[in-house]
């Protein structure tokens, strides 16, 4: 009886994942023809007109498509947000912590120059003309 139970999961999987993948190739061909049907509609409506150019047919318009794809790498296709998100998670706990505290520093800039830092710079500036005045 179990092995019975096995073998019918198996071929219903089988037939699951059958149906996916002709399932999938179906919408890849609506698509294709859905997008190369909305180029040559979009050129013939909006290119002879604006720039006097000619209509042009399906497989010129599945052409232009094919050439903006290898000319531009468009149409979706690799989100940044996943890749950061994978390189952030690969850091190791040392790494982290110490972004996390040299940014920490950062906090005490702003009380750092009201309280020092423009004395500091003008002195810097002052030894600066000094060494330019030796040096002349």
């Amino acid at each position: 009886m179990t092995h019975n139970f096995e073998e019918h999961r198996k071929i219903k999987r089988f037939f699951s994942i059958a149906f996916k993948i002709f399932f999938g190739i179906l919408a890849a061909i609506a698509f294709a023809l859905l997008f190369g049907y909305g180029i040559m509609w979009l050129w013939n409506w909006l290119m002879p007109e604006i720039f006097g150019l000619t209509e042009i047919g399906y497989w010129q318009a599945v052409g232009i498509l094919v050439l903006a794809k290898v000319l531009f790498g468009g149409f979706g296709g690799h989100s940044s947000k996943k890749s950061n998100g994978k390189r952030y998670k690969s850091c190791r706990n040392k790494e982290k912590s110490t972004f996390k505290n040299d940014m920490a520093k950062w906090k005490s800039y702003d009380k750092f120059w009201k309280e020092e830092g423009e004395s500091a710079y003008k002195a810097y500036v002052e030894r600066l003309e000094e060494g330019e005045a030796q040096g002349e």
